[in-house]
């Protein structure tokens, strides 16, 4: 089985679960959103969330392709450092990179693009 995502890098993101970073890791964006916008279903969906996590993790390496890419880099990068676009740099697509890196991740909103579509750009990048 692939090992794409990584329980620790979930666990960690769930301290931030309130704003459900967690959830966009695991390649779940609708309900990132949704605990972004309530605080983690009130921090109740949180706290249920911290025994899904082995469940999440491995649904996402069962979902998405292994290859030259890893996910756990790329979302690390764009999770710290995605107002500069080192995330787009990394998986080659420096355009989109340079842009970022001018506008501040395209004044936040190509960001939050990110944090709904990066498990599919890394999966499409390693298996093109």
């Amino acid at each position: 089985m692939n090992d794409t995502h990584s329980k620790t890098i979930g666990y960690i993101l769930w301290l931030f679960g309130v704003m459900g970073a967690h959830r966009f890791y695991y390649g779940r964006p609708v309900w990132g959103t949704v605990y972004f916008l309530t605080f983690g279903l009130f921090f109740v969906g949180w706290i249920v969330d911290f025994f899904l996590i082995p469940l999440m993790d491995r649904s996402a390496d069962m979902r998405y392709p292994e290859g030259l890419y890893d996910y756990n880099v790329a979302w690390i990068l764009l999770t710290f450092l995605g107002l500069f676009g080192i995330h787009r740099f990394y998986l080659g697509k420096w355009f989109s990179g340079i842009l970022y890196l001018l506008t501040g991740g395209l004044f936040t909103v190509g960001i939050l693009y990110d944090f709904w579509t990066l498990n599919e750009q890394v999966g499409e990048v390693n298996r093109g």
